[in-house]
């Protein structure tokens, strides 16, 4: 008897109505996402859109906005008498020389924490959680505890070397002030990553390569970097983004001095529109949409870079 004896005829007319059956829309995915894009609707386009018009307006948050073109752009961009200038092209500097500082630690620490332990040394989850801890507080209590420790006359750091520094109020010591509570307050969420990413590493890849006589840094620098890239861009990426962003830190710990050379653009933006005196919506919308642009173009040249490295 051959097999075919046993086939089942299935009727045309069926198999289309099956298929028309396998077709049919189904709301349930969308009600599933539909939260989600209304949150992101809400409150992340529409202000993005609205925030982009705003600058291209004379806008004091209460009237209604005027449209004024590009000025609020020509403004910050060249004239140079202008206060809007000196306060973007400074507040801009201040935040590329912090991103410049910071982001490189926020990598590397991390990285090279996560490769210590992965040897799985003694209390490897207690110091993992030690490290990650600091992740959980908000910006008042990292900045309010770093204020306590370095301050002048009371720190804890002066008291123990007995040293004199105006943390606050001297360079390079205001920088390094606000790049260390950054870090501590910032370095767990990246050292999760790392350590999960490493776990993941094919262990007969490295012990072969040792086999061959290769050393810890090759080994590190050939296997270990190729073979985490993805969540290694992705960390570079967003430590960017975060650090472009920086506002809480320096204007709890400095306030933007000594002589505003910690004073970051969000400050700035955040006293055109928000401050004591007349708001100018206008001129902060410009502000924050340059910071934007600024913010996906250092974005975009990362990950083509990283991924010409990776061909």
């Amino acid at each position: 008897m051959n097999s075919s004896d046993y086939a089942i005829d299935i009727p045309l007319e069926q198999t289309k109505t099956n298929t028309k059956k396998s077709k049919k829309f189904s709301i349930t995915p969308y009600l599933f996402i539909a939260p989600h894009i209304l949150l992101f609707v809400a409150f992340f386009l529409i202000p993005m859109v609205y925030g982009i018009y705003a600058s291209f307006t004379k806008w004091n948050l209460f009237g209604s906005p005027s449209f004024i073109g590009t000025s609020n752009y020509e403004t910050i961009f060249f004239n140079h008498d202008s206060t809007f200038y000196k306060q973007f092209w400074n507040g801009l500097k201040n935040t590329v020389t912090f991103v410049l500082i910071c982001v490189p630690f926020q990598i590397s620490l991390p990285l090279i924490i996560a490769v210590l332990l992965d040897k799985k040394p003694k209390g490897r989850n207690i110091f993992q959680g030690i490290f990650y801890l600091p992740t959980l507080f908000s910006i008042t209590s990292v900045t309010l505890t770093w204020l306590f420790i370095f301050n002048r006359t009371l720190g804890l750091f002066n008291h123990l070397f007995g040293t004199d520094i105006n943390w606050y109020g001297e360079q390079p010591y205001a920088w390094m002030t606000i790049v260390i509570a950054t870090l501590w307050w910032g370095i767990g969420g990246n050292l999760i990553i790392y350590v999960a990413a490493l776990a993941g590493i094919d262990r007969s890849i490295t012990e072969a390569a040792a086999l061959d006589g290769a050393t810890g840094f090759r080994k590190f620098f050939h296997i270990t970097l190729p073979q985490i890239q993805f969540p290694l861009t992705y960390t570079i990426v967003v430590s960017v983004i975060a650090q472009f962003n920086i506002y809480g830190q320096p204007l709890m710990i400095t306030g933007g001095g000594p002589s505003e050379s910690t004073h970051v653009l969000l400050m700035y933006i955040r006293n055109l529109a928000f401050g004591t005196g007349k708001s100018v919506a206008g001129m902060a919308s410009a502000m924050s949409t340059v910071l934007g642009l600024i913010i996906g173009v250092v974005s975009v040249i990362q990950i083509i870079m990283i991924r010409k490295q990776e061909a």
